[in-house]
C-alpha cells in the first residue's frame, strides 16, 4: 500500500497516551482521596531514592491563544501572582507532611498558561520554596515553557541559578496570517534573540514547539516555518496536531471559521511534509510528534531505552511519582492518577481550607498496569515484549486479531511475546498503540483504529 494510502486509513482520530488509561476512561466514581494518599504513599516508599518529578501548573496569561486547550486565566492583573505561589507552597506542605521521608527531586517542570507571566523573583521564591523541604536526587532536570515575547533574560538567569537548564517555547508557526488567526503573535526575530540568549545563559536543552493543521496553513508556509526554525537549531523541536474542539475551548477572540482549518488530508500532508524536512536536516523522531538532534539528551534516551513518558509529555526521568501542583495538575502515582479542580477560585478555597483540592482520579487495576507499561513500551521505543503467563490465550488471540491489519501494511513485527514497530509504522504509533487499549475498546466500541472506508 503506497504512503498516501496508508495515511488515508489511518486518519482517525485517538489518545496522545500521556497515560493509561486516558482520562475519559478514568472510573472516577472508584476514586477516593484515602486511595490516593495510599497507593502515592506506597509509590514514593518504594521510589524515593530515585527521586520524584514535580508538575507545576502556572495558569495565567495576559492574551488568549485561540489555538490553544490548556487551563487558563487570562489577565494583564499581575497581582494574582504572590497568592498563587502561597497556595502552591501550601499545597506542597500538604503533601511533603503526608510522606515518609523528605523527597529528592529529580525532575520540575512549569507549565501553563504562561509561566513566564509571572516575575523572576517570584519564581525564585517558589523554587526556593519547593527546595526548602527537599533534597536533590543525583541527576535533575528542570524545565519550563516560555512566551517568547515575555521571557526575559532575568527569567533564564534566575531560574538557571536554581537548577534550570531547559526551555521550551511556543513557536506554533512564523507566518503573520496564521499568527492573526490564532492571536499569537511573536516574529522570527523575537525568538531567535530569546533562544540565542537561553544559550548564552547556559541552556543545554532548548525546544521549539510547532503546530500543524491550524487556520490558512499550506505546504509553502509550513515549509517556511520549518527553515526558520532549523537555522535557529533549537535542540528539540514538538510537531503537534493542532485538535479543533471549540466546544472545550470556545471562541475567543478566533480570527478564523471552521472552513479556514486544512482539510484533514492537507493536514496530513503537512506533518510529512515538515517531518521530512527535519530528519533531513540533523533531527530523529524519538517518538510521537517529538523530534531531537543527536547530541540532545533525549535522542540519547531513546537510544538507549530510557526515555519516559507521562502528563509532561515526553522526559528523560525515570520517576515513578509525579506530583502535581496548581489548578487542574495531574499527579501520578503509577498506580493512581489524581487531578486537582480545575477553577482557580475553587483551588484557592480548598487550599485555604487546608484540603488537597483534588477534582477527581483513577486507581489502576492489575489489566491497567498491564497495559499501561506496554502502551508505554512502544510510544517510547517503538517496541514491547510481555510475560506470556500475565495473557490469557484469549487476551492474545483478540490482541493479535487487532494487530493483523498493522502486520499487513509492514508497520509492524508480530512475535509471541511482543511487538516491534518498523520504520513505516512510526508515523501510525498512536493507532498501533489504540490496539492495546482495552478500556477504550470496551468502553468507546465506535473507536476505530483505522477507516473504514480507503
Amino acid at each position: 500500500m503506497s504512503t498516501l494510502s496508508l495515511i488515508r486509513k489511518y486518519n482517525v482520530p485517538g489518545p496522545r497516551y500521556t497515560s493509561y488509561p486516558t482520562v475519559p476512561f478514568w472510573h472516577v466514581e472508584q476514586f477516593t482521596e484515602t486511595a490516593w494518599i495510599e497507593s502515592l504513599q506506597k509509590s514514593f516508599a518504594e521510589s524515593n531514592h530515585q527521586g520524584i518529578s514535580l508538575y507545576i501548573h502556572l495558569p495565567y496569561c495576559e492574551s488568549l491563544c485561540t489555538f490553544c486547550g490548556c487551563n487558563k486565566r487570562i489577565t494583564k492583573n499581575h497581582s494574582v501572582e504572590e497568592p498563587y505561589i502561597d497556595a502552591l507552597l501550601k499545597e506542597w506542605d500538604m503533601y511533603t507532611a503526608l510522606l515518609s521521608e523528605t523527597p529528592r527531586i529529580a525532575e520540575i517542570h512549569f507549565g501553563g498558561g504562561t509561566p513566564s507571566f509571572f516575575k523572576p523573583q517570584n519564581l525564585a521564591r517558589l523554587v526556593k520554596g519547593i527546595l526548602a523541604k527537599a533534597t536533590l536526587a543525583d541527576e535533575i532536570e528542570f524545565g519550563f515553557e516560555g512566551h517568547p515575547g515575555n521571557t526575559t533574560a532575568e527569567h533564564l538567569e534566575v531560574l538557571y541559578q536554581l537548577g534550570f537548564t531547559r526551555v521550551s517555547y511556543g513557536v506554533q508557526d512564523y507566518d503573520l496570517r496564521v499568527q492573526t488567526a490564532i492571536h499569537r503573535f511573536q516574529p522570527f526575530e523575537q525568538v531567535k534573540q530569546v533562544t540565542e540568549l537561553s544559550r548564552k545563559v547556559g541552556y543545554t536543552s532548548i525546544s521549539h514547539d510547532l503546530v500543524f493543521g491550524l487556520p490558512f496553513q499550506t505546504l509553502e508556509s509550513i515549509e517556511d516555518t520549518i527553515q526558520k526554525t532549523i537555522a535557529l537549531k533549537p535542540d528539540r523541536i514538538a510537531f503537534y496536531s493542532y485538535a479543533h474542539v471549540p466546544w472545550i475551548k470556545g471562541n475567543g477572540q478566533r480570527g478564523f471559521k471552521d472552513e479556514d482549518l486544512p482539510s484533514p488530508a492537507l493536514k496530513r500532508q503537512l506533518y510529512e511534509k515538515g517531518r521530512a524536512m527535519l530528519e533531513a536536516n540533523g533531527y530523529y523522531e524519538i517518538g510521537m510528534d517529538h523530534f531531537a538532534l543527536a547530541s540532545d539528551s533525549m535522542y540519547i534516551a531513546r537510544q538507549n531505552g530510557t526515555l519516559n513518558r507521562n502528563f509532561m509529555g515526553y522526559t528523560t526521568t525515570q520517576t515513578k511519582v509525579m506530583i502535581g501542583l496548581g489548578v487542574s495538575s495531574i499527579s501520578d502515582s503509577w498506580t493512581a492518577f489524581a487531578q486537582n479542580v480545575k477553577e482557580i477560585e475553587t483551588y484557592m478555597d480548598c487550599i485555604n481550607q487546608n484540603k488537597l483540592p483534588l477534582h477527581r482520579g483513577h486507581i489502576l487495576n492489575q489489566e491497567d498496569l498491564k497495559i499501561r507499561e506496554q502502551i508505554l513500551n512502544l510510544i517510547c521505543r517503538f517496541k514491547t515484549t510481555w510475560d506470556t503467563d500475565t495473557w490469557t490465550f484469549e487476551e492474545k488471540e483478540a490482541l493479535f486479531e487487532r494487530l493483523q491489519p498493522f502486520i499487513e501494511d509492514d508497520l509492524i513485527v508480530l512475535h509471541d511475546n511482543g511487538v516491534e514497530v518498523l520504520e513505516a509504522g512510526k508515523t501510525f504509533i498512536r493507532n498501533i498503540c489504540m490496539a492495546f487499549d482495552m478500556r477504550m475498546i470496551r468502553e468507546n466500541p465506535q473507536q476505530r483504529l483505522f477507516s473504514q472506508t480507503i
